[in-house]
């Protein structure tokens, strides 16, 4: 699984790129420390009101791997590591991590087997002097079953007895927790929302709407007083019948509050919604996503909803399609192309009430492995294109840009990917890549992939206009170990991201400033 990851980039950036030295951003790198444990995933990594930064690595041992526990690193302002703590509790399925008043909380979810129940437990610990201590915050009865985290949220699987999802809002000060079971011969679906000082906001009972659909919720959106929390993502019909080539569910947005719920459809004849996402913006309810003009996975543009933030009646909507230009810059010259497996990952509000959406085509496909001696079926993980619009306040496109790119990977994804920051009126996108771009032809140039162990770290900026540039940030010479370039703690009010690198038992720090 580990050590096996496959990168393969492909970057194809139409128009004339403007000069890498208009970007401002620039990096500073800590210190290189050695680290014990060869096999590990970050699990989070996030900052401290002293300007600390805390990671938490699952690390993994024994044939086949498996996790052995969790190593915590905390590191100080200038990058320099100055404690370190071996929690060698590995926990069953271990969720995510938070910081919140000087203590670090992991969240878990396991089954305990003299209470018959899935329970979540929130492990956590004063930063420094590290003793921990666990707190149960939610427990659900039920048996036991193989996958009860519904770790995949775009392509989820019903009907095993217990299935559950943990979503955080952005600024990660709250969580929601789904949980689909059964209670007898009855199926329950029940809604938590958690702020992250652990105390419960929301418990809502949403069974009785899902005795004719599953639902598959893909993010949400918490109102500032954690009193309200919207939910986004698809409904799949349970009785309705279908045919061979027809969509079997529709994305709904449905607001939950201890009192009631409210749910608004995204049904237009002949306008098929994908990759949604709900945000709240001043007094307004906006949602941003994609569409498609057939019943399938091939998008035809960019969707703005305007929506009542308490009835969640539409206001306006704005279907904009994908221009001929952005196909081009897509495609080329190809005619028989496509556009699909969008998922979202950023949404950015600019100073003026522009919102700037990034998704990343994702898809899984299968294939064998006969590296080890024998043939075993493996999952092969594709990170593609990166697709960047800017919608004004009306909702009509400003411009849409894509970046076109295939990355393969076996394991750990950390690697891949990209990272995005917003910055007043710009976009930033991180990626890795192992060589210096090639020029194509006059207003193409592409990026390889390089045969070096380290890629390199570049930096592509999006401007107000739409107008593209890039510059290598990192060279591999400069840093010997690959950057995760996918898992950054992102701190806004300094305008900079924090990334970790790491390979085998070397470790180091680096730290993205953006001008």
């Amino acid at each position: 699984m580990f050590g096996k990851s496959m990168p393969l980039f492909l970057f194809l950036l139409v128009f004339c790129f403007a000069n890498g030295q208009e970007i401002l951003v620039d990096y500073t790198l800590g210190q290189n420390n050695s680290d014990r444990y060869k096999y590990s995933t970050v699990l989070n990594i996030s900052s401290c009101e002293n300007g600390q930064t805390v990671l938490v690595r699952t690390y993994y041992g024994g044939i086949p791997l498996r996790p052995k526990g969790h190593f915590i690193e905390l590191y100080d302002a200038d990058l320099n590591l100055i404690e370190d703590y071996n929690n060698k509790y590995a926990g069953q399925y271990m969720v995510d991590g938070f910081v919140k008043n000087g203590q670090l909380y992991l969240l878990e979810l396991l089954y305990n087997d003299s209470e018959f129940a899935y329970q979540y437990v929130i492990h956590h610990s004063p930063l420094g002097g590290f003793n921990f201590t666990k707190k149960t915050i939610l427990s659900i009865p039920s048996k036991k079953v193989a996958n009860p985290l519904a770790v995949n949220k775009y392509n989820r699987k019903f009907g095993n007895g217990f299935s559950t999802a943990v979503h955080f809002n952005k600024e990660k000060s709250a969580f929601a927790i789904t949980v689909q079971y059964r209670e007898r011969r009855d199926e329950k679906y029940h809604m938590y929302v958690f702020g992250t000082d652990l105390k419960k906001q929301i418990t809502y009972d949403f069974t009785a709407q899902t005795k004719d659909k599953n639902y598959a919720f893909e993010n949400i959106e918490v109102s500032k007083d954690f009193k309200t929390v919207y939910f986004m993502g698809k409904a799949f019909f349970k009785k309705k019948r279908f045919e061979a080539k027809e969509r079997k569910f529709q994305y709904e947005l449905v607001r939950v509050t201890n009192t009631g719920h409210q749910i608004q459809e995204f049904n237009d004849a002949g306008r098929y919604p994908e990759s949604l996402k709900p945000v709240l913006l001043d007094d307004n309810l906006i949602v941003v996503g994609f569409y498609s003009e057939r019943k399938n996975n091939r998008y035809n543009g960019l969707v703005h909803f305007k929506l009542n933030p308490t009835t969640l009646a539409i206001q306006s909507k704005k279907y904009n399609a994908f221009s001929e230009q952005f196909m081009v810059d897509k495609f080329g010259r190809e005619t028989d192309a496509e556009i699909k497996n969008l998922i979202f990952k950023d949404v950015h509000i600019t100073p003026t009430k522009d919102i700037i959406f990034s998704a990343e085509e994702y898809f899984v496909t299968h294939g064998e492995d006969i590296s080890g001696g024998g043939t075993k079926k493996t999952n092969r993980y594709h990170y593609n294109d990166i697709v960047c619009a800017k919608l004004n306040t009306s909702g009509e496109m400003v411009w849409a840009r894509n970046i076109n790119k295939t990355e393969l990977t076996l394991g750990d994804a950390a690697y891949a990917s990209y990272a995005a920051y917003g910055h007043g009126d710009d976009m930033y996108f991180f990626i890795n890549s192992g060589e210096n771009p090639q020029k194509l032809s006059k207003e193409r140039i592409i990026f390889k992939q390089g045969y070096s162990r380290n890629p390199n770290m570049f930096v592509i900026k999006i401007a107000a206009d739409g107008s593209l540039s890039h510059k290598k940030l990192i060279d591999d010479k400069e840093v010997r170990l690959p950057i995760m370039v996918s898992k950054p703690l992102i701190k806004r009010a300094s305008n900079e991201l924090m990334f970790y690198a790491k390979r085998g038992t070397k470790k180091q720090l680096v730290r993205v400033d953006v001008k």
